[in-house]
């Protein structure tokens, strides 16, 4: 993932920061508990595509 672009997307539902998971490939919303995946190096920042995670996975970050 370019630095670049990680430092300005931001969650489309709720423009919150996103946290980069490099090992799980996606970027994660603590706000509303998404995680957007990254395929081939383009994230998926589709609200209907995004899994949805548990408060605990949540607070683990």
């Amino acid at each position: 993932m370019d630095a670049k672009l990680l430092d300005i997307l931001v969650c489309p539902l709720c423009k919150s920061p996103l946290i980069y998971r490099k090992a799980e490939q996606e970027l994660v919303c603590r706000a509303d508990r998404l995680a957007f995946a990254i395929k081939d190096d383009i994230p998926v920042m589709l609200a209907d595509e995004a899994r949805s995670m548990t408060a605990e996975e949540v607070e683990k970050l």
